[in-house]
């Protein structure tokens, strides 16, 4: 904590005082201001972040605090999936949805092998890797209200998959009739 004292002011510093008293009075909040700051600047205050204040992420083979192995990053604003995420191998549902998500989902997500549910629907993703087709416990995969112009074959290779929505996006139809004949009977496509 850096204490405020009234100072005695080196000759230098007082002509710059002297010149901003003489500024009209419009001026005097943001003289005060400067006064302040200067003050501070002057006295070797500095500003410190508080002890009690984490802003790291978890390290590479540390753990997330998980609510029953699902992991919410919703509405964040992403433009990646960070990659702390891929680390979290216990993770059965993970909710990327309503980010700023662009290109595909980085490869890591192969890493997830416990994954249930994916949902990255509503984001401006123009691809999916193919490394989604080696989640073999995927059951939801909602890849809804996206860009995607294209959809790997690898998708076909999830033999657990309940449902697939991919709706409002610009596929290829001969991608998914490839990748529906390879799915197990009753997935439920939305289109």
């Amino acid at each position: 904590m850096c204490d405020v004292l009234i100072v005695q002011p080196d000759p230098p510093h007082v002509m710059i005082l002297i010149e901003l008293i003489t500024l009209t009075q419009t001026h005097m909040k943001n003289i005060f201001f400067l006064v302040i700051v200067m003050g501070l600047f002057l006295g070797g205050c500095a500003v410190q972040k508080p002890e009690n204040l984490s802003v790291e992420t978890p390290a590479k083979n540390e753990s997330l605090p998980l609510e029953k192995n699902k992991l919410d990053l919703s509405n964040q604003q992403l433009k990646k999936v960070p990659d702390y995420v891929f680390n979290q191998t216990n993770l059965e549902e993970l909710n990327l949805s309503n980010n700023q998500l662009t290109g595909a989902i980085q490869a890591e997500i192969r890493h997830l092998q416990k994954l249930k549910v994916l949902n990255a629907s509503n984001n401006l993703m123009t691809g999916v890797p193919a490394e989604v087709g080696q989640l073999q416990n995927l059951q939801i995969l909602d890849l809804s209200n996206n860009q995607l112009t294209g959809l790997p074959n690898e998708l076909g290779n999830l033999k657990n998959l309940k449902t697939l929505n991919i709706s409002g996006n610009n596929y290829s139809t001969a991608d998914l009739n490839t990748i529906v004949e390879k799915l197990p009977a009753g997935v439920n496509v939305i289109k």
